[in-house]
């Protein structure tokens, strides 16, 4: 627990902790837990790692009790993940749902504050025909459980889209993504998506401008031919691209939310601490100051879809043991052996709770 206070002092010169200004706090800087690695630090250091830099939304895979467990009681919202395999058995009945529920929501519930649960992370093939059927089931035992106020949805990847460039030509590949897109729709949730500028970079090398890709300001702008907007990055570029398949579907009332974007710093093409520190810096001050300055920020949103974006940076931490290529184990903005910074970055949130210490954490109480 010291050496957490040792941390703090230690990065207190590289990282600026901001307060987002009046007017700015819908919008939200989450960060993804992923726990593919052998030396990662403690669930509860991880809680207080987040929220001693401010960060108030966390997203995780699956349902890990020592996780939730310190998410108890602190201030931290999460986004909770079934495992892939339990989508199919989600889907075959309500009965199968309601005991999912049981044995995975309310022993925690909502003294962990859960904002989502994602049904699916990324499915292909056949499998992704059980997502419909598994969204509603556990939509209706939620409420049957007295947890209804958790939205339910899914996480897809920009592959759902038949084409994405321009944005405006965009639609989804398949009949499924149009029902869960109206069950949505009915339901009040959000559109979980993956947005990674970083693939369609690495793609794409001889086509995408690098700063356009990595919120460089200056990068020649982007107009596209369909609706005439104009893009002065590759991350709105993409999310309207999905808005644009929303609004095809049926459903343009259906708001994204990015769950997962990110840039490796190592391991691969363009994969570099500084374009790393450019994309993950730009995309936090896009979200918290729009188009502006902590001092006069605004307008927000993306061309096609103005107001508040709610994102996830991947990752917390490097993971050692995820597969893939070796990007993959370097989208961590922290080292996980001593928690340092693997780049300087200023996240933009809101101030700790006067009443929250980091004794409470994982303690259920606060002092």
């Amino acid at each position: 627990m010291s050496s957490m206070r040792g941390f703090a002092r230690v990065l207190a010169a590289a990282l600026l902790i901001a307060c987002v200004p009046a007017g700015v706090q819908s919008s939200v800087v989450g960060m993804c837990y992923g726990t593919m690695g052998s030396n990662l630090p403690s669930p509860p250091d991880v809680v207080w790692h987040y929220t001693n830099f401010n960060i108030y939304d966390m997203r995780v895979y699956s349902v890990e009790p020592p996780i939730l467990d310190a998410v108890r009681n602190s201030p931290v919202k999460l986004m909770l993940g079934t495992s892939n395999d339990d989508v199919a058995l989600l889907a075959a009945s309500v009965d199968n749902a309601a005991t999912w529920v049981q044995t995975n929501i309310k022993p925690y519930y909502p003294d962990v504050k859960i904002k989502y649960i994602v049904v699916g992370n990324e499915l292909t093939g056949d499998a992704v025909l059980s997502i419909p059927a598994a969204m509603r089931n556990l939509k209706d035992a939620l409420g049957g459980a007295g947890c209804g106020a958790i939205k339910v949805s899914t996480a897809v990847r920009m592959d759902v889209l038949a084409n994405s460039y321009p944005p405006s030509a965009a639609e989804f590949a398949q009949p499924y993504m149009t029902e869960v897109a109206q069950l949505l729709a009915t339901t009040g949730a959000p559109l979980l998506a993956n947005v990674y500028p970083y693939f369609a970079y690495k793609g794409n090398v001889d086509k995408i401008n690098l700063a356009y890709a990595t919120f460089q300001p200056g990068a020649p702008p982007v107009t596209d031919s369909g609706s005439g907007l104009v893009y002065t990055n590759l991350f709105d570029a993409m999310l309207d691209a999905i808005y644009a398949a929303l609004e095809k579907a049926g459903a343009p009332r259906v708001r994204v939310v990015v769950s997962e974007s990110g840039w490796p710093s190592s391991g691969g093409v363009a994969a570099t601490t500084e374009n790393a520190r450019a994309y993950n810096q730009g995309l936090v001050n896009h979200i918290a100051y729009g188009a502006g300055t902590f001092e006069k920020p605004g307008p927000f949103g993306t061309p096609k879809k103005p107001g508040q974006i709610e994102a996830y940076l991947y990752a917390v931490f490097n993971e050692n043991q995820k597969p893939g290529e070796e990007t993959e184990r370097n989208f961590g903005l922290f080292y996980p052996n001593n928690k340092l910074p693997v780049y300087p970055i200023n996240f933009a949130g809101t101030l700790l709770p006067r009443n929250w210490t980091r004794r409470s954490i994982g303690a259920g109480k606060h002092n």
